[in-house]
C-alpha cells in the first residue's frame, strides 16, 4: 500500500493513495495514531487487514488537488547513512569504502515534497543529486536479531549536498556534512511511502535513476549497498535510537556531480525514481538571495 502526507490549503494529514484512480483517501489521525496496528498486521504477515482498518474519513481526494509533501512528521529525525556504495567513493570521490557505516541528521528544513522546488543556497556553486533509497522506521525499539521488523516502508529521497561548503570543514576536523546535507528546501523526499509487504523482508534490491533535463546521471540499483537495511538500522540503533516515524537515507550510487562535474543550474528538472516505489520531481530554483 502507498501512504502520502499531503496537504491542501486548509489542513495537512495522511492518506491511502491509489495510483490507479489517482486518488487520496484521508485517514484519521496522526502517524503515531495508526501506524502501531499497521505495522502488527505487516509483521504477522496480513498487510491486507492493517489496510482494511486503517482509519479513515470523508471522501477520497484527487491527487492532482494535493501538495505532497515529505512522508515523515516535523516531529521525527532525518538520518542519512552515507559512503554506502563501493563504485560512488571510487568514482566519485575517489575513497575506498570505509569499515563501517557512516551516519549523520539532516534538518528537517532540508526536505521539500515530490514536486516542490529545489532552493538553490546562496552560498554553494556545486549543488549535487544523490538518488537514494529511505525506509521508514515503524516500529521501535529495533529489534538488533530482527532489525527488518522495524521497517514500515519506503521512500525516494534526494540527497542534496552542497559539494563546496562539504569540503569547507578546517583542516584537521574533517567535512562540514551540516552546511553540505542541511540547506534549507533542498532535498526530495516522496512521493509516499510504499509498505515493506511489497518487497519482502530482505534489503531490497531495486533500479534508482536520477535525470537531469532527461540527461541520466545515475543508474544504479540498491542491491549493490556495502551494508543493508538491517545492518544500517542495528548501526544507528545502537548510536543513537530510532524513534517511530524516523526516516533513514541509505547511501546513493555513482554518477553524481562531485565525479562527473555536472553539477545542477538554475531552471533544470531534477527526477529522482525509485522501481516499485515512485518519482520526485524536482525543478531547481533561482539562486536564493
Amino acid at each position: 500500500m502507498k501512504l502520502a502526507r499531503c496537504e491542501t490549503a486548509d489542513e495537512q494529514f495522511w492518506a491511502l493513495v491509489d495510483v490507479k484512480t489517482a486518488m487520496a483517501q484521508p485517514i484519521v489521525g496522526q502517524f503515531a495514531d495508526w501506524s502501531p496496528a499497521l505495522m502488527a498486521a505487516i509483521n504477522a504477515g496480513d498487510a491486507a487487514r492493517g489496510e482494511a482498518e486503517l482509519p479513515r474519513r470523508g471522501e477520497p481526494l484527487p491527487l492532482s488537488e494535493l501538495r505532497l509533501l515529505p512522508p515523515i512528521e516535523p516531529v521525527n529525525r532525518v538520518v542519512v547513512a552515507g559512503a554506502n556504495y563501493a563504485k560512488h567513493l571510487a568514482e566519485d570521490f575517489g575513497l575506498a569504502a570505509p569499515s563501517q557505516p557512516v551516519a549523520f541528521l539532516k534538518s528537517f528544513g532540508a526536505l521539500i515534497g515530490a514536486n516542490d522546488p529545489i532552493r538553490y543556497p546562496p552560498l554553494t556553486n556545486e549543488l549535487d543529486h544523490e538518488v537514494e533509497l529511505v525506509v521508514c522506521i515503524g516500529q521501535v525499539p529495533v529489534d538488533l536479531n530482527a532489525p527488518m521488523q522495524s521497517v514500515l516502508g519506503y521512500t525516494v529521497g534526494n540527497d542534496v549536498s552542497a559539494r563546496d561548503l562539504q569540503r569547507s570543514g578546517p583542516k584537521g576536523i574533517g567535512m562540514d556534512l551540516f552546511a553540505a546535507k542541511s540547506q534549507d528546501q533542498s532535498s526530495g523526499v516522496g512521493p509516499w511511502l510504499v509498505t515493506r509487504d511489497e518487497f519482502g523482508d530482505d534489503s531490497p534490491a531495486l533500479r534508482m535513476m536520477l535525470t537531469v533535463d532527461d540527461d541520466i546521471r545515475q543508474d544504479g540499483s540498491s542491491g549493490d549497498m556495502t551494508w543493508g537495511v538491517a545492518e544500517l538500522l542495528s548501526f544507528v540503533e545502537q548510536r543513537s535510537s530510532f524513534a517511530a516515524g524516523d526516516i533513514m537515507f541509505t547511501g546513493s550510487p555513482d554518477g553524481v556531480g562531485q565525479g562527473t562535474g555536472k553539477f545542477l543550474k538554475p531552471g533544470e528538472m531534477v527526477e529522482a525514481s525509485i522501481e516499485g516505489i515512485g518519482a520526485l520531481h524536482n525543478r531547481v530554483s533561482a539562486r536564493a538571495e
